[in-house]
């Protein structure tokens, strides 16, 4: 069947609840770009959603999972350990963010993964609820979707969530109705007194399993935790006995220029979660805790069919070498310092200012919001609806791909961590000219 058949048949067959940010059918991938059937060459700017982060098909990684799979590619993890599991374990251990963390437990994806730490965290407590924050995703299974609060959209229709699962505001502006200049410490001192509140009104601590927090929240708009945030969070834990669990899915494993990004606040999680970049395309999550948490654990509480798959956890192995042999930190830094100077000039441009809010992130996870229709700033200038996805299908014309997020006008910046200094002014020029146009074409 011929590539264009196939396309009709993918729209035929393939589910409606899927969405789609292009038409034809992406053929190939090598470093920064994709390709597709029609001759397009793409600058790929969203690395699939955070989980390419060394590039496709980069050498050492496909190399690895290759020569996995004329090893053995499954090793079921609940028969007998296999060696991509246990290297995978030697090489995290010395990059945990706190040495306590030295337990592990790996899985396919982020939506398991937290599906594991909500329930570890409920084992080993005793305790029924969970607090996590507005505006956080944590996936579309039963339990993750219970604690996500990005958008409705991924929970709407099923009736009753999981109980037990309750929401304070994350230390983001939009969530207190206040400025973009707002400082962080303003922002997560009154995150932590809804936290406080919470606790007293909502659930009782000695009821409250665990606090679930993304490091930088992604779907909810690559927002940063402030660091003082999360050490009060810490403490909270601390007094009350509840177990505080880092959802680093996406924004772990070098991405915002720590291995973890957790490691700029200094505080220490009983769970810690990844995935996403950890395998650089092959289905893998990690759910690390202390062995002193997971030593109360019985065999067969955790498993899965095809949990800590060989193949990928043999890819991983690959991705912490390169991270290391390739100097990936020090280039993400570098790359990360580029494009935050030439969004921050672009938005201090006369015709651009009055429709940027803020940019913001981490490293190589970097948001540009600009100004809504929907969720207005007071005396905000008067904002184009819908300026993030025209920006994004202006990019995509000029070649370049580039994502939206979250229900505020945010697109987000996820390139690969080894991307060259060209490849970032290319894409940098194609988005600061992709907004210079759309600007003027919808300015009333």
């Amino acid at each position: 069947m011929a590539l264009r058949a196939l396309q009709t048949l993918g729209e035929t067959h393939v589910t409606k609840g899927l969405g789609r940010l292009t038409t034809g059918i992406m053929t190939g991938g090598q470093g920064s770009y994709i390709q597709f059937d029609d001759g397009r060459k793409l600058l790929d700017f969203s690395t699939g959603i955070g989980v390419t982060s060394l590039g496709h098909c980069h050498p050492k990684v496909s190399k690895a999972a290759a020569d996995q799979c004329m090893n053995i590619v499954h090793a079921q993890c609940s028969i007998a350990f296999h060696e991509p599991y246990l290297r995978l374990i030697e090489r995290l251990l010395p990059v945990m963010p706190h040495p306590s963390l030295d337990s592990f437990f790996f899985w396919n994806s982020g939506s398991e993964a937290v599906e594991a730490a909500l329930k570890m965290s409920r084992i080993v407590t005793g305790r029924p609820n969970v607090i996590c924050m507005q505006g956080g995703y944590h996936g579309r299974t039963y339990g993750a979707m219970s604690v996500t609060r990005s958008k409705t959209i991924y929970f709407e229709g099923n009736g009753a969530l999981a109980p037990g699962a309750f929401s304070i505001p994350y230390p983001y502006w939009h969530h207190f109705g206040l400025s973009p200049n707002t400082s962080p410490a303003e922002l997560a001192n009154m995150s932590l007194y809804q936290l406080k509140l919470l606790l007293a009104q909502s659930t009782a601590p000695k009821d409250t399993a665990a606090i679930i927090i993304e490091t930088v929240m992604g779907e909810g708009g690559y927002v940063p935790a402030p660091p003082e945030f999360l050490r009060g969070v810490r403490e909270i834990c601390d007094e009350h006995g509840i177990m505080l669990i880092i959802d680093e899915v996406q924004c772990g494993f070098a991405r915002t220029g720590k291995f973890w990004a957790v490691e700029e606040s200094g505080v220490r999680p009983d769970i810690l979660l990844s995935a996403k970049g950890l395998a650089n395309g092959f289905p893998l999550s990690a759910i690390i805790s202390r062995k002193e948490v997971t030593d109360q654990l019985k065999p067969g509480m955790m498993g899965g069919t095809y949990a800590g798959n060989a193949v990928s956890c043999a890819a991983a192995v690959a991705v912490v070498d390169a991270i290391k042999e390739e100097k990936i930190l020090a280039n993400v830094n570098a790359r990360s310092s580029e494009l935050f100077a030439a969004l921050k000039a672009l938005a201090a441009e006369p015709d651009v200012a009055p429709h940027i809010n803020e940019v913001r992130g981490k490293g190589l996870m970097v948001g540009v919001e600009f100004a809504s229709t929907t969720y207005p700033l007071p005396n905000a200038a008067q904002a184009i609806p819908k300026l993030a996805s025209l920006v994004s299908a202006k990019c995509l014309e000029k070649g370049l791909v580039l994502l939206t997020t979250s229900i505020y006008e945010v697109v987000r910046f996820i390139p690969p961590l080894n991307i060259s200094e060209q490849e970032m002014k290319d894409g940098i020029k194609v988005f600061s000219d992709a907004v210079r146009e759309v600007i003027q074409e919808h300015s009333k």
